[in-house]
């Protein structure tokens, strides 16, 4: 989970305060306490915590949260509402020029994921109708080169290097006239890296800057390393000049020390957030809906957008329809699985929904990916009958499925008896809702 050694001690501390009709200034205080204790653990600035308790801390004292009915929820209202403000309070979009190409320059330290960031972005603006060239200048770490090359072909856009030429600048400058000749709006420049911040790197991050005039010039820091990514943003602004931040490594970082202060510090905003290893997996940062996950409230509206994005909106009225006549097929149960693989890792999805992250069931759950990867197995292994109609399926037929998908019966059968409870439970709701429309409304669940 997302910032969730943060996120835990932050909804535990606040719950205490939800449950009182009445707040005192103590019972702020220790709270407020509490708070920090949890900031700072979760490795954010120093500055950042003392400022942003002393708003919250004024904010909470005041008459119009002391004398309201609900105190504690007000206290939560501007938790979200500092934490928000403290992570830029509104999105903040790449600039995209008027005449193109706009050229985007990705600099940073080694292994904070320059490259495959590239390719992730070249994604993420191919699919807003963009037409992306990703240009390979980082020409000394070994198979940098082709690594872009691949992302770039995994993303659908263009590859431009020069074999043989170790100058940066002059690849940077010919990849952007090569763009500009044939009409890509989107330059994307990679540049190298080092294991540490000197005056080589910077020497030359200035001279293709010169050389090209970026647009934007993106920072792209590891999230993971807390406030050495604050420092690392620090030293690249005063000396290169930034405009944004992408962070990697966001779905691995449990404490959040750096989202919570690099805005705060270097007045530059979080523009991205990669949050898993495929292409797909980078997004917009909305500081809003961050915070909002942070305090367990969800995230409702980028769990929309992932869905509008994934379903396709004919097959799911097509699905609607098999659902109402129970007419559902192992195909039709592969297919929506599918789709909600795009989506992403599915415990990301769970934190997305309101009150999700502090249901107790839960946190001991482990959800793994990899169960949906061995149900996709056991129904491709099927044949069409079988999937079609799966009472066919006998038990040398399970047998059968299960060597061909490296399973065992027993995972086979849990499958076809979780699948025909599935379709009982469909075709319960049917009856439901055909009884509720005639106004002969029964419960077909005794017991619950």
């Amino acid at each position: 989970m997302i910032f969730e050694n943060l996120a835990e001690k932050l909804q535990s501390t606040l719950k205490n305060l939800k449950g009182k009709g009445k707040l005192t200034e103590k019972d702020v205080d220790l709270a407020m306490r509490e708070v920090k204790l949890a900031l700072l653990e979760a490795d954010v600035h120093y500055k950042v915590v003392k400022d942003f308790i002393k708003k919250v801390k004024e904010r909470s004292i005041g008459s119009e949260v002391m004398e309201s009915l609900t105190p504690g929820q007000q206290v939560i209202k501007i938790v979200n509402e500092e934490l928000s403000e403290l992570m830029g309070g509104v999105q903040s979009k790449i600039n995209i020029s008027s005449k193109p190409p706009t050229v985007i320059m990705l600099v940073g330290l080694q292994g904070a994921g320059k490259t495959s960031t590239a390719g992730k972005l070249a994604l993420n603006l191919k699919k807003q109708g963009k037409q992306p060239m990703l240009v390979a200048c980082d020409v000394y770490r070994p198979a940098a080169i082709k690594q872009l090359e691949i992302v770039a072909s995994g993303a659908g856009a263009i590859f431009y290097s020069e074999e043989g030429n170790t100058n940066p600048v002059e690849i940077a400058t010919k990849g952007y006239e090569k763009a500009k000749t044939l009409g890509y709006d989107i330059v994307i420049i990679d540049t190298a890296g080092r294991l540490h911040i000197d005056e080589n790197l910077m020497d030359e991050l200035k001279n293709i800057k010169s050389s090209i005039k970026p647009h934007e010039i993106m920072l792209v820091v590891d999230s993971m390393t807390g406030q050495d990514a604050v420092n690392i943003a620090e030293s690249f602004d005063q000396t290169l000049g930034i405009d944004g931040v992408i962070l990697t490594k966001l779905d691995g970082d449990t404490r959040g020390g750096a989202a919570l202060s690099i805005k705060a510090i270097t007045k530059k905003p979080i523009k991205y957030a990669a949050v898993g290893e495929k292409l797909e997996d980078l997004e917009q940062f909305y500081p809003d809906r961050m915070a909002s996950r942070i305090l367990g409230m969800g995230d409702v509206m980028s769990l929309i957008e992932k869905a509008q994005s994934a379903f396709d909106e004919d097959k799911a009225k097509e699905m609607q329809a098999k659902m109402k006549s129970a007419d559902f097929t192992f195909d039709d149960f592969l297919d929506q699985m599918q789709q909600i693989k795009k989506m992403g890792p599915l415990k990301n999805l769970l934190e997305m929904i309101p009150g999700m992250s502090q249901m107790k069931q839960l946190k001991d759950v482990d959800i793994d990916d990899k169960e949906l990867v061995k149900i996709e197995a056991i129904i491709q292994s099927m044949t069409k009958k079988e999937r079609q109609n799966p009472s066919i399926i006998n038990a040398s037929r399970k047998k059968r499925i299960a060597m061909g998908s490296g399973t065992h019966v027993s995972q086979v059968n849990r499958l076809l008896k979780q699948f025909e409870e599935s379709k009982k439970m469909m075709k319960q709701f049917t009856n439901m809702s055909k009884s509720m429309k005639k106004g002969k409304m029964k419960f077909p669940f005794p017991g619950l």
